[in-house]
């Protein structure tokens, strides 16, 4: 809960940090290729090759979402009530070449949110912004803090524009990446150069990433761990281990890494059709974590004779749950991409950290306003189907509550979601968006909805 009496919060966990500079001092000390031939390769003076780097974002979105019908509602409903929602993030991305292939990065960051109803009452909430619950005193804590040692293995070089957490470098198109500390899992796994930013891109969770990936991080979205990639020209595998938040949709970390864990695998091939550049990436994920059962809360509730209504809470336990996810982008012309996704998870616990989606499809389109004079504006498209597993719809419909669920009762079908938006440049560092999102049976319940929402974003990077 948010003391009401301070003026802010602070979020520097002294745990995670000690761990994390264990690990990037055991990188750098113990790096047998950082040798003086390998500094030499690109001297200080090198144009290619950024040895520090400071950049910083600001990103407002403001969400009206108007009154909808609804037959009925409960404890984790989104209020059929006229509403409005808003974020505030601000990020500094600081980086450091402390060895010619040994990069460290720190992200301060503050945010202040006042979800739609809490978060409650979607699989796919209407701003990826939003942490899981609403934080209108700002939060202040470090984002990020990570080491990337880069391991060259020869064949061709290609350069790496500077951007975000990325220093400008020249590195070989076969190569090892190894990034350990405090990080987004998704700042590695199932990106996607059209829809994974809410800052700049679609706004729902349905877009940000697969839907029922549900990755490891505590309720901001980062985790702690360890990520290692081969990189073979145009094929690349990852692989990576991260903390489970403490609790289910937790604000704290579960330092026992080998009790509690979620692993993930991800194989990317890039190509080109007919002159155009794209990807496919498939991914499977491993968590272990200690979940609920929707079948054990039903099977206990049961037991009971049926009184009140099941709670996977009563039931929870080491358990795990697995799942796969697929990642297309091509582009259509140099002007004009799309995205496809298809992910799955076994249904059977209850969400640990992402999004309340067991089974996902969503497709989009993404342009830019070349053709109208606006080239560096951006116009998109995409449609998501989200889904449950049955034992998930029957715990719902028995009344159970999930994280974010939960209207009392459920006639189930699929939560479809449709979102478009526009963004235009203002200025060299400043873009405005408009954003509408209409989203079929809010909650996965035919008895709700539809549900429209209005945005608009003010995005300020440099």
């Amino acid at each position: 809960m948010i003391d009401k009496n301070s003026l802010l919060k602070t979020d520097f966990r002294l745990p995670n940090l000690v761990k994390i500079i264990v690990i990037m001092m055991g990188v750098i000390v113990f790096n047998p290729l950082a040798t003086a031939a390998d500094i030499a390769r690109a001297p200080l003076d090198s144009v290619d090759v950024a040895w520090a780097q400071a950049k910083a974002q600001s990103t407002l979105i403001w969400q009206d979402k108007p009154a909808f019908a609804a037959a009925y509602s409960g404890a984790n409903s989104l209020s059929p009530y006229a509403e409005q929602g808003y974020s505030l993030s601000g990020t500094a991305y600081l980086g450091a070449r402390v060895l010619r292939h040994t990069e460290i990065y720190l992200n301060p960051e503050t945010i202040s949110t006042r979800a739609l109803s809490n978060g409650l009452g979607l699989g796919g909430l209407t701003n990826g912004e939003n942490q899981k619950g609403s934080f209108e005193q700002p939060q202040f804590y470090l984002a990020r803090a990570f080491i990337r040692q880069t391991w060259n293995l020869g064949g061709e070089t290609t350069h790496i524009d500077a951007d975000q957490n990325q220093l400008a470098d020249v590195v070989d198109k076969r190569r090892i990446v190894l990034t350990a500390g405090k990080y987004a899992v998704t700042d590695i796994f199932d990106t996607n150069t059209l829809a994974d930013d809410p800052r700049t891109q679609f706004m729902n969770w349905s877009f940000i990433a697969d839907g029922a990936y549900d990755f490891a991080s505590e309720a901001k979205g980062y985790s702690v761990g360890a990520a290692l990639e081969f990189y073979m020209d145009d094929w690349v595998v990852r692989m990576g281990r991260f903390e489970q938040p403490a609790e289910s949709n937790g604000a704290t970390l579960d330092p026992r890494v080998f009790r509690h864990y979620g692993d993930q695998l991800e194989i990317e091939h890039n190509h080109m059709i007919f002159g155009q550049t794209g990807s496919i990436k498939i991914l499977a994920f491993h968590n272990r974590s200690n979940m609920g059962s929707f079948q054990d809360a039903l099977n206990l509730w049961r037991t009971q004779g049926e009184v009140g209504v099941p709670s996977v809470a009563a039931v929870r336990r080491n358990q795990t749950k697995t799942g796969y996810a697929l990642n297309m982008t091509q582009n259509l012309t140099p002007i004009t991409g799309v995205f496809f996704r298809l992910s799955k998870n076994d249904g059977a616990q209850e969400t640990y950290a992402f999004a309340k989606i067991e089974q996902q499809l969503s497709a989009g389109i993404v342009a830019h306003g070349t053709n109208w004079g606006r080239p560096n504006d951006t116009v998109g498209l995409a449609y998501a189907s989200n889904g449950l597993s049955k034992t998930h719809q029957a715990y719902l419909k028995a009344g159970g509550l999930g994280a974010f669920l939960g209207d009392g009762t459920l006639s189930y079908a699929h939560e479809n979601v449709f979102e478009t938006y526009y963004s235009r440049l203002l200025t060299r560092i400043a873009t405005v968006s408009m954003d509408y999102q209409r989203i079929f049976h809010p909650g996965y319940n035919a008895d709700r909805g539809p549900v429209n929402v209005f945005s608009t974003r003010l995005h300020v990077a440099f």
